[in-house]
């Protein structure tokens, strides 16, 4: 019995800034196989450890805007004075894996639940708004400025967190991680993505003469 290849979980990872949510993903990708990451258009610069096609295609304003008006992102936002997007063709490349992760705020996230109404949404909690605050200082990429406007910023990202169909808090990584696996293991197992397998062994069993079992 041959089956049938499944559509790819597209998981939609938000957080505020400084909630960990990268550090998640990354740990959910290197122990889970087969999870593709969709890289998002930006404006913004590239940071020193950053490049072009792995963490973000980064392109100009003018660039970013044609393909707005050429209808090719599936979400975008402007976020902190510069545009996001998630291309139309990150999804359609997606064919064959188990996965697609999406990370991108809760803007993005609900313009891709709109457009893909199984996308499956997960909101990162930090601890606590002091350990937030201390994360977003430690970085050495950013002035004072920006810490603030991002710690303000997480404030309004929090309020949404109604929205999303899980919510974690990282204060603990290792058991984040876990939970954020067990997320993409229990949306593997939805009655939906098994009904076409459910229904393939059904029509087998009525292949060979047997009794289909009541429902």
């Amino acid at each position: 019995m041959e089956e049938r290849a499944r559509s790819p979980v597209l998981l939609i990872v938000s957080s505020p800034s400084g909630a960990g949510k990268t550090t998640l993903t990354n740990a959910l990708r290197a122990r889970v196989p087969g999870v593709n990451f969709s890289v998002s258009h930006t404006t913004r610069k590239p940071r020193s450890n950053e490049q072009h096609g792995r963490e973000y295609y980064f392109v100009e304003q003018r660039e970013f805007r044609d393909l707005i008006e050429r209808d090719a992102f599936l979400e975008w936002a402007l976020v902190h004075g510069n545009y996001y997007g998630t291309s139309r063709s990150e999804v359609q490349r997606a064919g064959g894996c188990r996965a697609l992760l999406f990370d991108v705020d809760y803007q993005g996230a609900r313009q891709i639940r709109c457009a893909e109404p199984d996308a499956v949404t997960v909101f990162i909690l930090p601890p606590d708004m002091p350990t937030l605050e201390a994360r977003l200082r430690g970085r050495a990429s950013e002035d004072e400025s920006a810490v603030k406007r991002r710690f303000q910023a997480a404030k309004d990202e929090i309020a949404h967190y109604g929205f999303f169909d899980y919510v974690l808090v990282n204060d603990d990584l290792e058991r984040a991680i876990l939970q954020l696996i067990g997320v993409l293991l229990a949306e593997e197992c939805r009655r939906k993505r098994g009904a076409s397998r459910a229904e393939q062994l059904l029509n087998d069993v009525r292949g060979f003469g047997g009794t289909t079992p009541p429902r």
